[in-house]
């Protein structure tokens, strides 16, 4: 593990209670001192267990229903009145649900937009929100985490997943682009196949080989092997890489 200080750190995260990678970054950020306000959308007693642990911390967890547009805002306002100034912003939570093409056109574009809406939609308003902070901080950092299927694409069953991915791959590094004479900057992290429950049920039904044959190394990744590049971006000591995507694909996919 990385030792890194973010003792003088507020960190808001999205998705930080049902997603195994959400709640493992939430973990590390507040074994080194951050102060994490931890999004959740229906399940706060995993972010209420993480905050009871790191109670010195004074982390806290927030509620938003992120395909709503009215709730991102009302999470933003929420995070900004308790902690008055936030350091940065990791965009993490998303949905990956399946729309095959042998669905009705009402069906799979329904599942697209909802994908979209709290993939991608909810990440540009949030993003809109954090540069006016930081603008007015003179200083902040976001962390968008992607997905190798933007680079290599996804299967049939996930156009919607692949498009909302690429668009904020876009986002991120149009961000560190426009915005690091304002002291913003923005990394990207592009995981694959990543050991999380999503996968579990994958590996029971067409086993762990099919997914080893696929990659480089000998096991698969495990959201703790994200955390530590995470903490990094949010220290500062990664400032000089802004706009860079950081692939953790196990060698699956190779730029």
């Amino acid at each position: 593990m990385v030792d890194i200080d973010l003792h003088d750190k507020t960190i808001l995260l999205t998705g930080a209670s049902n997603g195994i990678i959400g709640k493992a970054t939430a973990e590390f950020l507040m074994k080194m001192g951050a102060r994490v306000a931890l999004h959740y959308n229906s399940n706060k007693d995993p972010a209420n267990a993480l905050i009871q642990t790191y109670k010195k911390t004074g982390s806290r967890a927030f509620k938003a229903d992120l395909s709503i547009e009215k709730e991102v805002y009302t999470l933003f306002e929420e995070v900004e009145r308790a902690f008055e100034k936030i350091d940065c912003i990791i965009l993490n939570a998303g949905v990956f649900i399946q729309h095959p093409i042998r669905d009705t056109p009402a069906d799979w574009f329904s599942t697209w937009k909802r994908t979209i809406a709290i993939n991608l939609n909810s990440a540009g308003l949030l993003t809109k929100l954090g540069i006016d902070h930081f603008m007015a901080h003179h200083n902040g950092r976001f962390i968008y985490v992607g997905s190798r299927a933007v680079f290599r694409g996804e299967t049939e069953e996930y156009l919607g997943y692949a498009a909302s991915k690429g668009g904020m791959v876009s986002l991120g590094r149009s961000v560190a682009r426009s915005f690091g004479k304002y002291n913003i900057k923005s990394f990207i992290l592009s995981p694959g196949f990543t050991r999380t429950q999503m996968a579990e049920n994958f590996i029971k039904d067409h086993g762990e080989e099919k997914v080893l044959d696929e990659i480089a190394l000998n096991e698969l990744t495990r959201p703790e092997d994200l955390t530590s590049i995470i903490g990094l971006m949010c220290s500062g000591l990664m400032d000089h890489a802004t706009g860079a995507t950081i692939d953790m694909n196990a060698g699956s996919h190779i730029r």
